[in-house]
């Protein structure tokens, strides 16, 4: 099942097409997809800027064309008596900011045309290396031929990518074969419903988080009523005229409520004041007159 097949159901389900996902699952993937309904397709660029983690696994000495289960196999290689800490010394290469090509069966696109479609027609064509972020790289088992771990990653890490390099510095290659998603941002599989459950739900629409839950990660600051009614007008408020629970670092993205509702999306920017432009530079907001 791809993650717009997930769309197409949840679209019967709530009977409405106003309907995105997330962030894209592979097929062979399962795990967290974040579906937004109706008003919650508004915050889906939130969603999509969020990190994730994964539980991936992955055999030794063999390559694909896809650098997973589903592909053809193009390359086999013994696979040498690796020892724990060669195994960790291959890991830590990984960790921290590096660069990663995308794999050619994948959704992005050159001239218009999404790779994998270029892929199938035995294509291959340049790419441009991505900075991604690995802020986690556990080992968690380890066997003769199979690696399981588990990843924290920036958004647009290719974890089949990162499995084909790591078989590379180990010198035998490697390609994926399972792939679980375990948290996207702030959502986590323990919070999930399934398709199934969501069917057997009289209301489904008791399973939705609203916009301001969804968006929990982001801190929350309370809009005075001068502040609240100037934002309906679009005009940004200034650090006087908000309550925060935290200290805001500049740059941040906080979410702006009034009464507890969430109002918008904003960055705190407090030069901004100087331009008499408000303290707050307004990204998405969801009221107004």
């Amino acid at each position: 099942m791809t993650s717009h097949d997930v769309v197409r159901r949840v679209r019967g389900l709530f009977k409405t097409r106003k309907v995105g996902h997330g962030g894209t699952l592979d097929p062979l993937a399962t795990g967290v997809l974040p579906v937004a309904i109706g008003d919650g397709t508004k915050i889906l660029q939130f969603l999509l800027a969020e990190n994730k983690s994964y539980l991936a696994t992955f055999k030794l000495g063999v390559t694909t064309d896809t650098l997973d289960a589903e592909g053809e196999v193009v390359l086999e290689r013994p696979v040498p008596q690796l020892s724990l800490a060669e195994v960790e010394g291959a890991f830590s290469v990984f960790r921290g900011e590096i660069e990663q090509l995308p794999p050619m069966f994948s959704a992005l696109k050159k001239d218009g045309v999404p790779l994998y479609k270029l892929a199938r027609q035995g294509k291959t064509v340049p790419r441009e290396m991505r900075k991604v972020t690995i802020s986690r790289l556990e080992l968690l088992d380890f066997k003769p031929e199979s690696i399981t771990i588990e990843v924290d990653c920036s958004k647009g890490t290719y974890i089949r990518s990162l499995v084909n390099d790591i078989g590379e510095q180990l010198g035998c290659g490697a390609h994926l074969t399972a792939l679980r998603r375990l948290k996207s941002g702030e959502f986590s599989i323990s919070e999930c419903q399934t398709l199934e459950q969501l069917q057997q739900l009289q209301d489904p629409n008791s399973a939705l988080y609203s916009l301001d839950q969804a968006l929990r990660n982001y801190a929350a600051v309370q809009l005075n009523p001068v502040a609240a009614d100037a934002l309906g007008f679009g005009i940004p408020p200034e650090l006087g005229q908000v309550e925060s629970g935290k200290q805001i670092a500049a740059g941040e993205l906080v979410r702006l409520q009034i009464a507890d509702k969430l109002a918008a999306i904003a960055r705190y920017v407090p030069l901004r004041s100087k331009e008499k432009r408000g303290d707050f530079e307004l990204i998405k907001v969801f009221v107004g007159h």
